[in-house]
């Protein structure tokens, strides 16, 4: 009998099928020989043997459970779901403290089509015996593959609670907290499970994401180099390092890498994904390639039939407007968007939004109080939000999450309301989506002429794109620290994606034609002591003394307000330029130098700057931006100001203008509707239908 196990571990099935028939002819009521043999003829295609050899071993040893267990499995591969079913109950009878067996039977009962069945039977065992780590973990896995996330979390919690070290349970509760808020919860239930399960190598990817979201780059880097040397380049590992390289300011490398992905996987969404949003940060991008690769993104998306979205066609009409994003809360898209949402005319607009769940966070709380409906993102994929959101009778859908985090594009794609428009939320450029209708923009982000860059029809506010809504909490704005200190310090405090070598270079040269001037950089990654001293080397190398670089990492938003006043000039990097950044620059008296560019985010600064009344600080080419930002340094006195009255100047602008920007966002609403009224009113020929 070891011999015939051992060649069965081994791989040798055929040598395993023959000792184990050997066994037999002596011993024909041997379980373990009817077991082996069965799984041995199973590895070889034969599940009906299998199955009947295991049928025979139920009936000689009714009372174990692995025979039982093994029966199933025959069952599930051959796809009778209800005798799978059968079996693993039966197993589970026999051993009811194996969760494996537990989660099986959850699995053909899903299959099967049994699921609320077995959904109910599950919460009478637990009536019985609440404390059951093992029907806890049953009941919460398959609460969690139904959609129904909460709940599911609440009992995995549970389960690990009183069953620490039961592998099962830590795994089921790992995948479950991965996608929820807060990280850190996901970051100790998946480092937990990857000790108790360490052959799950999903498991270290999916940590390598929370870590991201925790702003943890280097080791979320390390995680998944080490994967890959693991188990070698699997796609979507390879999608997570490219987004982990440009996040640390290796922006070349994550375009690479993400290449990688695509050519593994040519027609892969999430491939062709990470391709845009590295290729955004790249010094090489281009209007043409940026709109290559999201149009190439958007090819792979898989479409289902387009559904019917019958409107009435009325011009004038009260709108039902969606609003579809994660993020409508203390985020860049919130800061950004929510002013002119609240003063959308109620009587021309209602708001639904399909958002995170409801919460006491301050941006949210005003999305909530604007929205007449508030719905929570459907877990469960892409086809869950698409019943979700077709099924809400929407006029119009706004998506605010873009190809980023959590975002929804895939729903998009399958044509969620019959007029759709992107804005803000991982708006660097066109989506490339031929069911994205309109991209609100203004005429500083895409000037006349811009219009072939772009899949979707472009929706030119009358001011700026976007407005500011400032932090009641910002401090005071300081004075010109040049004056008091004598030399000038520069500044950004953009995310480290966005500094590439030649904005290095370039910042260089600036401050070597600047003696003693200085330069504070500060974002999350700069937390990390490796990080830093990566890029002290890297000014080093352009003449930089290590002295003239001051790097600081995350803080409280409004201690990093506060540190504005350590900075005379922003440094805008490109050729992704800062958005909410250069608008949190100019609330705190700090001007920017910008220089624009063709992608849609490489004229973020240029519209913030030109709306606010500062289009002189607008550069248009690299030598331009260095001499302008040589000049303005040279001029202290200007600088100073120029910081007393720019927050005043900024307030009576349109960037900061809520009731002037609502207006303007309504007025290109209505514009967007008509255009669709005008194509979808019937002609006089019979033939003409309603889309």
């Amino acid at each position: 009998m070891l011999h015939a196990a051992d060649l069965l571990r081994d791989g040798d099935t055929d040598g395993a099928a023959e000792a184990f028939t050997n066994i037999l002819r002596d011993a024909p009521c041997c379980t373990d020989a009817l077991l082996g043999l069965a799984i041995s003829v199973a590895r070889c295609g034969e599940l009906g043997r299998s199955k009947d050899l295991l049928g025979r071993a139920c009936a000689i040893a009714p009372e174990r459970a692995e025979v039982w267990d093994a029966l199933g499995i025959m069952h599930s591969g051959d796809g009778d779901h209800a005798a799978a079913e059968a079996a693993y109950a039966a197993a589970q009878l026999r051993a009811p403290e194996i969760l494996d067996i537990a989660l099986r039977r959850i699995g053909s009962a899903l299959a099967g089509g049994t699921a609320d069945a077995e959904l109910a039977r599950l919460e009478g065992a637990l009536a019985r015996d609440p404390l059951d780590a093992v029907q806890l973990t049953a009941r919460g896995a398959l609460l969690r593959r139904l959609g129904r996330h909460a709940e599911a979390i609440d009992l995995l919690q549970v389960a690990t609670t009183l069953a620490p070290d039961l592998p099962g349970a830590a795994l089921e509760y790992a995948v479950a907290v991965t996608d929820t808020d807060p990280p850190a919860v996901a970051e100790a239930a998946l480092r937990r499970a990857i000790v108790l399960v360490p052959e799950q190598k999903s498991l270290r990817n999916n940590l390598a994401v929370v870590l991201m979201r925790r702003h943890g780059y280097r080791e979320a880097k390390e995680l998944l180099e080490a994967l890959i040397a693991d188990q070698g380049e699997q796609p979507g590992t390879l999608c997570n390092l490219s987004n982990t390289l440009v996040s640390l300011g290796l922006q070349e490398e994550a375009l690479a890498v993400a290449y990688r992905a695509t050519v593994i996987a040519p027609n892969m969404h999430l491939a062709w994904r990470a391709v845009c949003n590295a290729l955004a940060y790249s010094s090489h991008v281009t209007a043409a390639s940026m709109l290559r690769s999201t149009s190439r993104a958007s090819e792979c998306i898989i479409r289902q039939d387009a559904p019917v979205l019958r409107r009435t066609a009325e011009p004038a009409r009260r709108l039902r407007l969606g609003l579809l994003s994660a993020m409508l809360k203390t985020h860049p898209v919130g800061w950004l968007t929510i002013a002119g949402f609240e003063h959308l005319d109620p009587s021309a607009f209602e708001i639904v939004c399909i958002a995170q769940e409801r919460s006491g966070d301050p941006i949210a709380r005003r999305f909530q109080a604007v929205a007449a409906e508030w719905h929570v993102i459907a877990e469960g994929g892409t086809d869950a939000v698409v019943t979700q959101v077709q099924g809400l009778d929407l006029d119009m859908l706004i998506d605010l999450g873009g190809y980023g985090d959590r975002g929804c594009m895939t729903a998009c794609a399958q044509r969620l309301a019959p007029v759709q428009l992107k804005w803000v939320g991982m708006q660097n450029h066109s989506t490339g989506l031929p069911e994205m209708d309109w991209f609100i923009s203004d005429r500083w982000e895409t000037p006349a002429g811009f219009g072939h860059a772009y899949s979707e029809r472009l929706l030119a506010l009358r001011d700026g794109y976007v407005c500011y809504s400032p932090p009641a909490y910002a401090p005071d704005v300081a004075p010109c620290p040049a004056l008091t200190e004598g030399v000038v310090t520069f500044g950004c405090f953009n995310n480290l994606a966005k500094i590439t070598p030649d904005v290095l270079a370039s910042w260089s040269r600036i401050l070597l034609r600047i003696p003693n001037s200085r330069l504070i950089l500060k974002t999350h990654q700069l937390g990390d002591p490796e990080t830093c001293a990566r890029l002290v080397a890297a000014f080093a190398t352009q003449g930089i003394a290590p002295q003239r670089i001051c790097l600081r990492g995350g803080s409280p938003h409004r201690a990093l307000l506060a540190e504005y006043g350590d900075i005379d000039i922003v440094f805008d990097p490109f050729p992704y330029t800062g958005g909410l950044t250069t608008c949190e620059a100019l609330w705190m008296g700090v001007p920017t130098v910008t220089l624009s560019g063709e992608i849609f985010a490489a004229r973020h600064a240029t519209s913030h700057m030109s709306n606010v009344g500062l289009p002189d600080w607008v550069a248009t080419d690299l030598a331009a931006y260095e001499n302008m930002a040589v000049a303005r340094a040279s001029d202290i006195e200007a600088l100073a100001k120029l910081r007393s009255q720019l927050r005043s100047q900024m307030c009576a602008s349109p960037l900061c203008d809520g009731p002037r920007f609502g207006n303007s966002l309504g007025l290109g609403l209505r514009e967007a509707w008509r255009a669709w009224c005008t194509a979808n009113t019937p002609s006089d020929n019979p033939e003409t239908q309603l889309s």
